[in-house]
Protein backbone atom coordinates (compact mmCIF):
# COMPACT_ATOMS: atom_id res chain seq x y z
CA UNK A 1 0.00 0.00 0.00
CA UNK A 2 1.26 3.53 -0.85
CA UNK A 3 2.07 5.67 2.46
CA UNK A 4 -0.46 7.63 3.39
CA UNK A 5 0.52 11.59 2.81
CA UNK A 6 -2.35 13.46 1.30
CA UNK A 7 -5.32 14.99 4.34
CA UNK A 8 -7.97 13.89 2.07
CA UNK A 9 -9.32 10.72 0.36
CA UNK A 10 -12.13 9.71 -1.48
CA UNK A 11 -14.18 6.15 0.20
CA UNK A 12 -15.77 3.54 -2.00
CA UNK A 13 -17.79 0.52 -0.77
CA UNK A 14 -17.56 -1.89 -3.24
CA UNK A 15 -20.64 -4.58 -2.97
CA UNK A 16 -19.63 -7.73 -5.04
CA UNK A 17 -21.63 -11.05 -5.43
CA UNK A 18 -19.23 -12.72 -2.71
CA UNK A 19 -17.39 -10.30 -0.52
CA UNK A 20 -18.30 -6.36 0.58
CA UNK A 21 -14.74 -4.14 0.24
CA UNK A 22 -13.61 -0.60 1.60
CA UNK A 23 -11.40 1.04 -0.49
CA UNK A 24 -9.57 4.18 0.08
CA UNK A 25 -8.23 5.75 -2.83
CA UNK A 26 -5.75 9.66 -3.12
CA UNK A 27 -5.51 11.85 -5.45
CA UNK A 28 -2.73 9.77 -7.88
CA UNK A 29 -6.06 7.13 -7.94
CA UNK A 30 -3.52 5.13 -5.61
CA UNK A 31 -5.42 2.67 -2.85
CA UNK A 32 -4.38 4.48 0.66
CA UNK A 33 -6.21 1.29 2.48
CA UNK A 34 -8.39 -1.60 1.87
CA UNK A 35 -10.54 -3.97 3.57
CA UNK A 36 -12.77 -7.12 2.41
CA UNK A 37 -14.99 -9.57 4.03
CA UNK A 38 -16.62 -12.72 2.47
CA UNK A 39 -20.45 -13.21 3.46
CA UNK A 40 -22.73 -16.34 3.04
CA UNK A 41 -23.98 -17.64 0.31
CA UNK A 42 -27.24 -19.88 0.05
CA UNK A 43 -28.80 -22.14 -2.00
CA UNK A 44 -31.86 -23.36 -1.18
CA UNK A 45 -32.53 -25.52 -4.60
CA UNK A 46 -30.44 -26.05 -7.54
CA UNK A 47 -30.24 -22.82 -9.57
CA UNK A 48 -31.21 -20.78 -6.79
CA UNK A 49 -28.91 -18.30 -5.45
CA UNK A 50 -29.62 -16.38 -2.44
CA UNK A 51 -27.30 -14.03 0.39
CA UNK A 52 -28.64 -11.92 3.51
CA UNK A 53 -29.02 -8.36 3.58
CA UNK A 54 -28.62 -7.43 6.84
CA UNK A 55 -25.34 -9.88 7.01
CA UNK A 56 -23.92 -7.73 3.25
CA UNK A 57 -24.80 -4.22 5.72
CA UNK A 58 -23.34 -5.61 8.97
CA UNK A 59 -20.10 -6.86 6.90
CA UNK A 60 -20.00 -3.22 4.98
CA UNK A 61 -19.50 -1.52 8.54
CA UNK A 62 -17.10 -4.16 9.20
CA UNK A 63 -14.90 -3.11 6.44
CA UNK A 64 -15.46 0.53 6.36
CA UNK A 65 -14.31 0.38 10.31
CA UNK A 66 -10.75 -1.51 9.31
CA UNK A 67 -10.20 0.32 6.36
CA UNK A 68 -10.53 3.37 8.66
CA UNK A 69 -8.36 1.91 10.94
CA UNK A 70 -5.62 0.37 9.35
CA UNK A 71 -4.37 3.94 7.55
CA UNK A 72 -5.10 5.50 11.21
CA UNK A 73 -7.78 7.52 9.24
CA UNK A 74 -10.41 10.28 10.93
CA UNK A 75 -14.12 10.65 9.52
CA UNK A 76 -13.44 14.38 8.32
CA UNK A 77 -10.32 13.22 6.48
CA UNK A 78 -13.05 11.47 3.86
CA UNK A 79 -14.40 13.99 1.68
CA UNK A 80 -16.90 11.93 -0.46
CA UNK A 81 -18.21 7.82 -0.57
CA UNK A 82 -18.68 6.53 -3.93
CA UNK A 83 -20.72 2.99 -4.36
CA UNK A 84 -20.55 0.10 -6.43
CA UNK A 85 -22.09 -2.98 -6.64
CA UNK A 86 -23.11 -6.58 -7.91
CA UNK A 87 -26.20 -5.31 -9.70
CA UNK A 88 -29.80 -7.17 -10.53
CA UNK A 89 -29.41 -8.49 -6.97
CA UNK A 90 -32.61 -7.53 -5.48
CA UNK A 91 -33.77 -6.79 -1.98
CA UNK A 92 -37.61 -5.99 -0.85
CA UNK A 93 -37.60 -4.79 2.60
CA UNK A 94 -40.40 -2.62 4.61
CA UNK A 95 -40.13 1.35 3.99
CA UNK A 96 -40.96 1.97 8.48
CA UNK A 97 -38.64 -0.51 9.78
CA UNK A 98 -35.97 -1.60 7.06
CA UNK A 99 -36.83 -5.27 7.74
CA UNK A 100 -36.16 -7.38 5.39
CA UNK A 101 -38.77 -9.46 3.87
CA UNK A 102 -36.39 -12.20 2.20
CA UNK A 103 -33.35 -12.97 1.51
CA UNK A 104 -31.93 -11.08 -1.21
CA UNK A 105 -32.24 -13.51 -4.32
CA UNK A 106 -28.57 -12.89 -6.89
CA UNK A 107 -27.94 -11.85 -10.22
CA UNK A 108 -27.17 -15.49 -11.37
CA UNK A 109 -30.08 -17.21 -9.80
CA UNK A 110 -32.51 -19.45 -12.15
CA UNK A 111 -35.73 -19.98 -10.47
CA UNK A 112 -37.37 -16.91 -13.08
CA UNK A 113 -36.41 -19.00 -16.17
CA UNK A 114 -39.86 -20.49 -16.35
CA UNK A 115 -41.59 -16.80 -16.40
CA UNK A 116 -38.90 -15.78 -19.21
CA UNK A 117 -40.29 -18.54 -21.18
CA UNK A 118 -43.71 -17.24 -20.56
CA UNK A 119 -43.12 -13.59 -21.55
CA UNK A 120 -41.37 -14.72 -24.48
CA UNK A 121 -44.04 -17.15 -25.89
CA UNK A 122 -46.72 -14.35 -25.09
CA UNK A 123 -44.84 -11.65 -27.20
CA UNK A 124 -43.46 -9.54 -24.73
CA UNK A 125 -39.57 -10.00 -25.56
CA UNK A 126 -39.36 -7.42 -27.87
CA UNK A 127 -41.27 -4.66 -26.40
CA UNK A 128 -39.04 -5.26 -23.11
CA UNK A 129 -35.72 -4.68 -25.55
CA UNK A 130 -37.20 -1.93 -26.64
CA UNK A 131 -37.82 -0.20 -23.70
CA UNK A 132 -34.78 -1.51 -21.51
CA UNK A 133 -31.86 -2.70 -23.68
CA UNK A 134 -32.47 -6.12 -22.00
CA UNK A 135 -32.94 -9.39 -23.30
CA UNK A 136 -35.54 -11.85 -21.24
CA UNK A 137 -33.57 -13.75 -19.05
CA UNK A 138 -34.01 -14.60 -15.35
CA UNK A 139 -30.95 -12.25 -14.79
CA UNK A 140 -32.23 -9.11 -14.28
CA UNK A 141 -34.42 -7.78 -11.46
CA UNK A 142 -38.06 -7.47 -12.33
CA UNK A 143 -38.79 -11.38 -12.55
CA UNK A 144 -36.99 -11.47 -8.58
CA UNK A 145 -38.93 -9.25 -6.91
CA UNK A 146 -42.28 -10.26 -8.70
CA UNK A 147 -41.48 -13.68 -7.24
CA UNK A 148 -40.99 -12.49 -3.69
CA UNK A 149 -44.21 -10.68 -3.83
CA UNK A 150 -45.90 -13.86 -5.00
CA UNK A 151 -43.99 -16.05 -2.40
CA UNK A 152 -43.65 -14.37 0.77
CA UNK A 153 -47.12 -14.54 2.86
CA UNK A 154 -48.66 -10.69 2.84
CA UNK A 155 -46.10 -9.36 0.77
CA UNK A 156 -48.35 -8.35 -2.20
CA UNK A 157 -50.88 -6.91 -0.06
CA UNK A 158 -48.02 -5.20 1.94
CA UNK A 159 -46.85 -3.98 -1.39
CA UNK A 160 -50.00 -2.48 -2.69
CA UNK A 161 -50.38 -0.77 0.36
CA UNK A 162 -46.99 1.35 0.08
CA UNK A 163 -45.71 -0.64 3.27
CA UNK A 164 -42.43 -1.92 1.12
CA UNK A 165 -39.69 -0.70 -0.94
CA UNK A 166 -37.58 -2.73 -3.55
CA UNK A 167 -34.06 -1.84 -4.33
CA UNK A 168 -30.68 -3.00 -5.29
CA UNK A 169 -28.07 -3.82 -3.51
CA UNK A 170 -26.43 -0.11 -3.83
CA UNK A 171 -30.11 0.94 -2.96
CA UNK A 172 -30.30 -1.15 0.07
CA UNK A 173 -26.35 0.27 1.44
CA UNK A 174 -27.61 3.56 0.59
CA UNK A 175 -30.53 3.54 2.55
CA UNK A 176 -28.88 2.17 5.44
CA UNK A 177 -25.73 4.91 5.32
CA UNK A 178 -28.34 7.72 5.36
CA UNK A 179 -30.16 5.87 8.51
CA UNK A 180 -33.52 4.76 6.06
CA UNK A 181 -33.41 8.36 5.04
CA UNK A 182 -32.77 7.84 1.26
CA UNK A 183 -34.37 5.46 -1.19
CA UNK A 184 -32.49 5.96 -4.50
CA UNK A 185 -30.61 4.69 -7.07
CA UNK A 186 -28.70 6.19 -10.17
CA UNK A 187 -29.46 5.44 -13.71
CA UNK A 188 -26.51 2.28 -14.22
CA UNK A 189 -28.87 0.25 -11.52
CA UNK A 190 -32.22 1.51 -12.94
CA UNK A 191 -31.87 0.23 -15.81
CA UNK A 192 -30.46 -3.38 -14.65
CA UNK A 193 -34.26 -4.13 -13.36
CA UNK A 194 -36.47 -4.10 -16.33
CA UNK A 195 -38.26 -2.00 -15.38
CA UNK A 196 -36.86 1.52 -16.48
CA UNK A 197 -37.06 3.11 -19.77
CA UNK A 198 -33.43 3.59 -20.70
CA UNK A 199 -34.84 6.37 -23.98
CA UNK A 200 -37.48 8.17 -21.77
CA UNK A 201 -35.31 7.74 -18.29
CA UNK A 202 -38.45 6.88 -16.34
CA UNK A 203 -39.46 4.06 -14.19
CA UNK A 204 -41.87 2.44 -17.25
CA UNK A 205 -45.55 1.70 -16.63
CA UNK A 206 -46.31 -0.99 -18.76
CA UNK A 207 -43.36 -2.44 -17.50
CA UNK A 208 -44.55 -2.42 -13.90
CA UNK A 209 -47.99 -3.71 -14.92
CA UNK A 210 -46.72 -6.37 -16.88
CA UNK A 211 -43.88 -7.66 -13.65
CA UNK A 212 -47.37 -6.78 -11.55
CA UNK A 213 -45.01 -4.48 -9.40
CA UNK A 214 -46.43 -0.99 -7.20
CA UNK A 215 -44.95 1.79 -8.66
CA UNK A 216 -44.84 2.64 -5.01
CA UNK A 217 -41.92 0.64 -4.53
CA UNK A 218 -39.14 2.36 -7.04
CA UNK A 219 -36.56 3.83 -5.75
CA UNK A 220 -36.23 7.71 -7.00
CA UNK A 221 -33.35 7.61 -9.82
CA UNK A 222 -30.97 10.53 -9.14
CA UNK A 223 -27.69 11.06 -11.72
CA UNK A 224 -24.92 8.50 -11.05
CA UNK A 225 -22.80 11.81 -10.08
CA UNK A 226 -25.10 14.07 -7.43
CA UNK A 227 -25.53 14.08 -3.96
CA UNK A 228 -27.00 11.33 -2.23
CA UNK A 229 -27.09 12.57 0.76
CA UNK A 230 -24.86 12.02 4.09
CA UNK A 231 -24.23 9.15 6.71
CA UNK A 232 -26.49 9.16 9.53
CA UNK A 233 -25.73 5.99 11.99
CA UNK A 234 -23.51 5.68 14.63
CA UNK A 235 -21.68 2.47 13.09
CA UNK A 236 -20.76 4.44 9.94
CA UNK A 237 -17.76 6.76 10.63
CA UNK A 238 -19.16 7.14 14.39
CA UNK A 239 -21.90 8.81 13.46
CA UNK A 240 -20.42 11.52 11.40
CA UNK A 241 -22.18 13.38 8.50
CA UNK A 242 -19.75 12.17 5.22
CA UNK A 243 -21.34 12.97 1.56
CA UNK A 244 -22.36 10.10 -0.48
CA UNK A 245 -21.73 11.56 -4.39
CA UNK A 246 -21.22 8.58 -6.48
CA UNK A 247 -23.13 5.79 -7.28
CA UNK A 248 -22.56 3.02 -10.20
CA UNK A 249 -23.41 -0.37 -11.08
CA UNK A 250 -20.11 -2.71 -10.68
CA UNK A 251 -19.61 -3.54 -14.11
CA UNK A 252 -20.50 0.45 -15.13
CA UNK A 253 -18.03 1.41 -12.84
CA UNK A 254 -15.00 -0.72 -13.98
CA UNK A 255 -15.91 1.04 -17.36
CA UNK A 256 -15.39 4.13 -15.93
CA UNK A 257 -12.21 3.26 -14.23
CA UNK A 258 -10.70 1.88 -17.17
CA UNK A 259 -11.36 5.42 -18.44
CA UNK A 260 -13.70 3.88 -21.42
CA UNK A 261 -15.07 7.68 -22.13
CA UNK A 262 -15.05 7.82 -25.67
CA UNK A 263 -17.12 5.38 -28.54
CA UNK A 264 -15.55 2.04 -29.25
CA UNK A 265 -13.62 2.21 -26.13
CA UNK A 266 -13.89 -1.03 -23.86
CA UNK A 267 -13.10 -3.55 -21.56
CA UNK A 268 -13.64 -7.04 -19.85
CA UNK A 269 -13.85 -7.29 -16.34
CA UNK A 270 -13.09 -10.77 -14.80
CA UNK A 271 -14.73 -10.76 -11.68
CA UNK A 272 -17.16 -13.58 -10.09
CA UNK A 273 -19.12 -13.31 -13.90
CA UNK A 274 -17.33 -12.12 -16.60
CA UNK A 275 -18.45 -8.65 -18.40
CA UNK A 276 -17.48 -7.07 -21.48
CA UNK A 277 -18.54 -3.39 -22.19
CA UNK A 278 -18.03 -1.00 -25.04
CA UNK A 279 -18.69 2.76 -24.75
CA UNK A 280 -21.38 3.61 -27.58
CA UNK A 281 -21.62 6.99 -27.61
CA UNK A 282 -24.80 9.14 -26.31
CA UNK A 283 -27.39 7.45 -28.13
CA UNK A 284 -28.23 3.70 -27.35
CA UNK A 285 -27.10 1.50 -29.89
CA UNK A 286 -29.45 -1.93 -30.57
CA UNK A 287 -27.57 -4.65 -30.45
CA UNK A 288 -28.41 -7.32 -33.50
CA UNK A 289 -26.08 -10.15 -31.97
CA UNK A 290 -27.24 -10.75 -28.19
CA UNK A 291 -25.78 -8.33 -26.53
CA UNK A 292 -27.65 -5.63 -23.90
CA UNK A 293 -28.27 -1.95 -24.41
CA UNK A 294 -27.21 -0.31 -21.27
CA UNK A 295 -26.79 3.16 -19.13
CA UNK A 296 -23.26 3.70 -18.28
CA UNK A 297 -23.40 6.69 -16.10
CA UNK A 298 -25.35 9.96 -16.49
CA UNK A 299 -23.55 13.40 -15.51
CA UNK A 300 -25.75 16.20 -15.54
CA UNK A 301 -26.68 16.68 -19.21
CA UNK A 302 -23.92 13.92 -20.41
CA UNK A 303 -25.49 10.19 -20.68
CA UNK A 304 -23.05 7.55 -21.72
CA UNK A 305 -24.82 3.91 -23.14
CA UNK A 306 -22.66 0.84 -23.51
CA UNK A 307 -22.93 -2.41 -25.06
CA UNK A 308 -22.67 -5.32 -22.77
CA UNK A 309 -22.11 -8.80 -22.60
CA UNK A 310 -22.12 -10.86 -19.82
CA UNK A 311 -21.30 -14.23 -18.35
CA UNK A 312 -21.93 -15.82 -15.54
CA UNK A 313 -19.03 -17.87 -14.49
CA UNK A 314 -15.69 -16.41 -14.94
CA UNK A 315 -13.43 -15.97 -11.44
CA UNK A 316 -16.30 -18.05 -9.80
CA UNK A 317 -14.82 -20.78 -12.05
CA UNK A 318 -12.09 -20.75 -10.61
CA UNK A 319 -13.26 -20.81 -7.15
CA UNK A 320 -15.26 -23.64 -8.47
CA UNK A 321 -11.96 -25.57 -9.18
CA UNK A 322 -10.85 -24.59 -5.71
CA UNK A 323 -13.74 -25.12 -3.32
CA UNK A 324 -15.82 -27.90 -4.87
CA UNK A 325 -13.19 -29.67 -6.79
CA UNK A 326 -10.70 -29.58 -4.73
CA UNK A 327 -7.98 -29.23 -7.50
CA UNK A 328 -5.51 -26.22 -6.10
CA UNK A 329 -5.85 -24.61 -2.99
CA UNK A 330 -5.90 -21.12 -3.81
CA UNK A 331 -7.13 -18.97 -6.91
CA UNK A 332 -3.85 -18.03 -7.85
CA UNK A 333 -2.33 -21.69 -8.16
CA UNK A 334 -4.60 -21.90 -10.98
CA UNK A 335 -1.81 -20.65 -13.51
CA UNK A 336 0.70 -22.70 -11.74
CA UNK A 337 -1.03 -26.17 -12.70
CA UNK A 338 -2.17 -24.65 -15.90
CA UNK A 339 1.60 -24.23 -16.97
CA UNK A 340 2.11 -27.90 -16.19
CA UNK A 341 -0.43 -29.17 -19.07
CA UNK A 342 1.10 -31.55 -21.50
CA UNK A 343 -1.65 -32.01 -24.25
CA UNK A 344 -1.92 -29.58 -26.91
CA UNK A 345 -4.46 -27.00 -26.69
CA UNK A 346 -7.83 -27.66 -28.04
CA UNK A 347 -7.71 -31.11 -26.51
CA UNK A 348 -9.65 -30.42 -23.92
CA UNK A 349 -12.75 -27.62 -23.67
CA UNK A 350 -14.26 -26.53 -20.42
CA UNK A 351 -17.37 -24.47 -20.89
CA UNK A 352 -18.43 -23.02 -17.44
CA UNK A 353 -21.84 -22.45 -17.63
CA UNK A 354 -23.17 -23.51 -14.29
CA UNK A 355 -25.83 -20.75 -14.37
CA UNK A 356 -26.73 -21.09 -17.54
CA UNK A 357 -25.08 -19.48 -20.96
CA UNK A 358 -25.12 -15.77 -21.03
CA UNK A 359 -24.14 -13.02 -24.01
CA UNK A 360 -24.62 -13.55 -26.76
CA UNK A 361 -26.45 -17.11 -26.81
CA UNK A 362 -28.45 -16.16 -23.64
CA UNK A 363 -29.62 -20.19 -22.83
CA UNK A 364 -30.48 -20.30 -18.87
CA UNK A 365 -31.53 -23.92 -19.08
CA UNK A 366 -27.73 -24.73 -19.71
CA UNK A 367 -25.02 -26.08 -17.72
CA UNK A 368 -21.24 -26.69 -17.60
CA UNK A 369 -19.73 -29.31 -19.65
CA UNK A 370 -16.08 -30.21 -19.80
CA UNK A 371 -15.36 -32.06 -23.49
CA UNK A 372 -12.36 -33.79 -25.26
CA UNK A 373 -11.47 -35.65 -21.90
CA UNK A 374 -9.16 -38.67 -22.72
CA UNK A 375 -7.84 -40.97 -20.30
CA UNK A 376 -4.58 -39.32 -20.48
CA UNK A 377 -6.39 -35.79 -19.21
CA UNK A 378 -5.50 -34.68 -15.96
CA UNK A 379 -6.47 -32.18 -13.36
CA UNK A 380 -3.79 -29.88 -15.09
CA UNK A 381 -5.60 -30.13 -18.23
CA UNK A 382 -9.20 -29.18 -16.51
CA UNK A 383 -7.10 -26.01 -15.14
CA UNK A 384 -5.91 -24.93 -18.79
CA UNK A 385 -8.91 -25.39 -20.13
CA UNK A 386 -11.04 -23.48 -17.29
CA UNK A 387 -8.32 -20.28 -17.48
CA UNK A 388 -8.80 -20.53 -21.83
CA UNK A 389 -12.46 -20.65 -20.99
CA UNK A 390 -12.33 -17.05 -19.46
CA UNK A 391 -10.77 -16.17 -23.24
CA UNK A 392 -13.19 -17.37 -25.52
CA UNK A 393 -16.16 -16.16 -23.68
CA UNK A 394 -14.52 -13.03 -24.04
CA UNK A 395 -14.24 -12.97 -27.69
CA UNK A 396 -17.89 -14.28 -27.99
CA UNK A 397 -18.81 -11.07 -27.41
CA UNK A 398 -15.99 -9.46 -28.46
CA UNK A 399 -16.74 -10.28 -31.86
CA UNK A 400 -20.19 -9.82 -31.30
CA UNK A 401 -19.24 -5.57 -30.87
CA UNK A 402 -17.59 -5.75 -34.18
CA UNK A 403 -20.76 -6.18 -35.90
CA UNK A 404 -22.81 -3.71 -33.91
CA UNK A 405 -20.56 -0.76 -33.88
CA UNK A 406 -19.41 -1.71 -37.22
CA UNK A 407 -15.61 -1.61 -36.67
CA UNK A 408 -13.30 -4.27 -34.66
CA UNK A 409 -11.73 -3.36 -31.55
CA UNK A 410 -8.72 -2.81 -31.96
CA UNK A 411 -7.41 -3.17 -28.05
CA UNK A 412 -9.19 -4.43 -24.98
CA UNK A 413 -8.25 -3.43 -21.49
CA UNK A 414 -8.94 -5.87 -19.37
CA UNK A 415 -9.31 -5.79 -15.18
CA UNK A 416 -10.62 -7.99 -12.22
CA UNK A 417 -9.62 -10.41 -9.99
CA UNK A 418 -8.64 -13.12 -12.69
CA UNK A 419 -6.80 -10.70 -14.84
CA UNK A 420 -3.56 -10.81 -13.08
CA UNK A 421 -3.25 -14.37 -14.29
CA UNK A 422 -0.43 -13.58 -16.67
CA UNK A 423 -1.32 -17.47 -18.58
CA UNK A 424 -4.93 -16.08 -19.27
CA UNK A 425 -4.15 -12.54 -20.51
CA UNK A 426 -1.38 -13.78 -22.91
CA UNK A 427 -4.61 -16.19 -24.14
CA UNK A 428 -6.85 -13.30 -24.33
CA UNK A 429 -4.88 -11.66 -26.41
CA UNK A 430 -3.68 -14.65 -28.76
CA UNK A 431 -7.28 -16.01 -28.96
CA UNK A 432 -8.53 -11.93 -30.26
CA UNK A 433 -5.37 -11.00 -32.25
CA UNK A 434 -5.27 -7.81 -30.55
CA UNK A 435 -3.55 -6.00 -27.54
CA UNK A 436 -4.65 -6.35 -24.58
CA UNK A 437 -4.16 -3.85 -21.96
CA UNK A 438 -4.00 -4.54 -18.58
CA UNK A 439 -3.58 -1.46 -15.92
CA UNK A 440 -1.35 -1.30 -12.85
CA UNK A 441 -4.12 -1.46 -10.66
CA UNK A 442 -6.80 -4.08 -11.75
CA UNK A 443 -9.35 -2.76 -9.46
CA UNK A 444 -11.29 -0.63 -11.50
CA UNK A 445 -14.66 -1.27 -10.13
CA UNK A 446 -13.82 0.57 -6.75
CA UNK A 447 -11.49 3.19 -8.90
CA UNK A 448 -14.39 4.11 -11.04
CA UNK A 449 -16.90 4.17 -7.82
CA UNK A 450 -14.38 7.23 -6.25
CA UNK A 451 -13.35 8.99 -9.38
CA UNK A 452 -17.24 9.43 -10.17
CA UNK A 453 -17.87 10.72 -6.09
CA UNK A 454 -14.56 12.37 -6.80
CA UNK A 455 -15.83 14.51 -9.73
CA UNK A 456 -19.03 15.52 -7.72
CA UNK A 457 -16.47 17.20 -4.57
CA UNK A 458 -14.39 18.63 -7.20
CA UNK A 459 -11.45 16.07 -5.65
CA UNK A 460 -10.40 15.53 -9.38
CA UNK A 461 -12.06 18.49 -11.42
CA UNK A 462 -12.06 16.58 -15.05
CA UNK A 463 -11.67 13.26 -17.05
CA UNK A 464 -8.50 13.92 -18.06
CA UNK A 465 -7.17 14.12 -14.49
CA UNK A 466 -8.94 10.83 -14.41
CA UNK A 467 -7.29 9.12 -17.57
CA UNK A 468 -3.70 10.65 -15.60
CA UNK A 469 -4.63 8.52 -12.82
CA UNK A 470 -4.98 5.58 -14.66
CA UNK A 471 -1.57 3.74 -15.62
CA UNK A 472 -0.63 1.06 -17.34
CA UNK A 473 0.54 -2.11 -16.41
CA UNK A 474 1.29 -4.27 -19.30
CA UNK A 475 0.07 -4.45 -22.82
CA UNK A 476 -0.45 -8.17 -24.05
CA UNK A 477 0.47 -9.08 -28.02
CA UNK A 478 -0.92 -11.51 -29.82
CA UNK A 479 1.74 -14.36 -30.39
CA UNK A 480 -0.72 -16.84 -31.53
CA UNK A 481 -1.02 -17.62 -35.98
CA UNK A 482 -4.39 -16.98 -37.13
CA UNK A 483 -4.59 -20.51 -38.01
CA UNK A 484 -4.50 -21.83 -34.54
CA UNK A 485 -5.76 -19.15 -33.65
CA UNK A 486 -9.28 -19.42 -35.62
CA UNK A 487 -8.85 -23.60 -35.21
CA UNK A 488 -9.13 -22.82 -31.15
CA UNK A 489 -11.96 -20.88 -31.36
CA UNK A 490 -13.63 -22.80 -34.08
CA UNK A 491 -13.51 -25.84 -31.21
CA UNK A 492 -14.56 -24.34 -28.63
CA UNK A 493 -17.95 -23.15 -31.03
CA UNK A 494 -18.66 -26.69 -31.89
CA UNK A 495 -18.64 -26.86 -28.14
CA UNK A 496 -21.13 -24.40 -27.32
CA UNK A 497 -23.48 -25.73 -30.24
CA UNK A 498 -23.26 -29.55 -28.47
CA UNK A 499 -24.21 -27.57 -25.33
CA UNK A 500 -27.24 -25.52 -26.48
CA UNK A 501 -28.79 -29.16 -28.07
CA UNK A 502 -27.98 -30.94 -24.68
CA UNK A 503 -30.45 -27.92 -23.21
CA UNK A 504 -33.03 -28.29 -25.65
CA UNK A 505 -33.39 -31.69 -24.41
CA UNK A 506 -33.64 -31.12 -20.53
CA UNK A 507 -36.10 -27.94 -21.19
CA UNK A 508 -38.42 -30.62 -23.07
CA UNK A 509 -37.84 -32.97 -20.09
CA UNK A 510 -38.49 -30.39 -17.28
CA UNK A 511 -41.72 -29.68 -19.14
CA UNK A 512 -42.92 -33.14 -18.60
CA UNK A 513 -42.65 -33.65 -15.23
Amino acid sequence: MKEVTMEKYIMTIDEGTTSARAVVFDHDGEIISVSQNEFNQYYPKPGWLEQNPIEIWTTTLEVMRRAMGKANLVPEQIVAIGITNQRETSVVWDRKTGEPVYRDIVWGDRRTAGHCDWLKENGYEQMIKDKTGLVVDPEFSAGKIMWILDNVEGARERAEAGELVFGNIDTWVLWNLTGGKVHATDPSNASRTSLYNIHTLEWDDELLKLFNIPKSMCPEVKDSCCDFGVTNTPEAFGGAAVPITGILGDQMAATFGQCCFKKGEGKMTYGTAGVFDVNCGDEPVDSKSGLLTTIGWKIGDEIQYLLEGVVFNAGSTIQWLRDELDCIEDSADSEYFAKKSELPLGTVYFVPCFSGLGAPNWDAYARGMIMGMSRGATKNDIIRAALDSLAYQTRDMVDSVGGDLGEPMSILRIDGGAANNDLMSQFVADIHGIDVDRPANVETTAAGAAYIAGLQVGYWKTKEEIIAARKVGRIFKPEMDAKQRERLYAGWLNCLNAIMVWSKGEKELLAQD
